[in-house]
Order: C-alpha cells, then structure tokens, then sequence
C-alpha cells in the first residue's frame, strides 16, 4: 500500500504510517508547493495510492468536478484529537486495506464514513 500524504498532515502521522510498514510519499518532503491537481496525478501514476489529506477541496474534485480513480482518505479533527485520529487511523489501513480503493473515506475521532467512488 501507498499513501501520498498532503502537506497539511503531520509529520507525526507520518512516522506512526512507516512504523507499521507503509510506504509514504510526504508532499511536504517530496513535492512542496504541488497543488491538487499534481497531487491527484501523482495518485493516478501510481497503483492503488491514497491520498491522505485534510484538505476538503479533494471532495469537491471527486464529487463536483468527477474526478475517478482516486482513493482518498479525509481526516476531521481537532489538533487536540491528534492522537486519537492517529490510532483510528492506523487501525482502520491495518483492517481495512483492500477495502479503502475506490472510495472518499472521512475519519473523525468519531466516525468513520465510506462513500463510493465511480
């Protein structure tokens, strides 16, 4: 599996990903300054990648503007809540990485929320 992890999540988020052997391109690191759509192209180059943002304009593209083939994992949380959404995080790729392609999944420290992608 391969997460392209947006410039807005935390490195620390980062670093709980490799330490269970998942494979991260950091757009912080890699691609500074890349906008959604490089990042969306990048996905689309590469089998079955995640994009992991908590930008919500990644639903308007899919949603709105009909961009498939992505896969994208939303997060919604408060910086207080960072390692809640951490661990529900973690738990929800360990459990569930083959169920996570094609789809726009919203995590909170609450609710997890699957919507199909065409």
């Amino acid at each position: 599996m391969l997460i392209i992890a947006d410039e807005n999540i935390p490195r620390s988020i980062i670093l709980s990903l490799n330490s269970i052997g998942i494979e991260v391109i950091y757009i912080y690191d890699e691609f500074r300054g890349i906008d959604d759509i490089g990042i969306i192209n990048l996905a689309k180059q590469k089998t079955n990648a995640i994009i992991l943002t908590e930008d919500k304009d990644f639903g308007e593209w899919v949603f709105s503007h009909h961009i498939s083939g992505l896969n994208i994992i939303f997060l919604r949380y408060h910086f207080s809540e960072l390692a809640d959404i951490t661990t529900i995080l973690i738990k929800l790729i360990k459990e569930n990485q083959n169920t996570l392609l094609n789809k726009f999944t919203t995590v909170t420290p609450t609710k997890i929320r699957t919507r199909e992608l065409f």
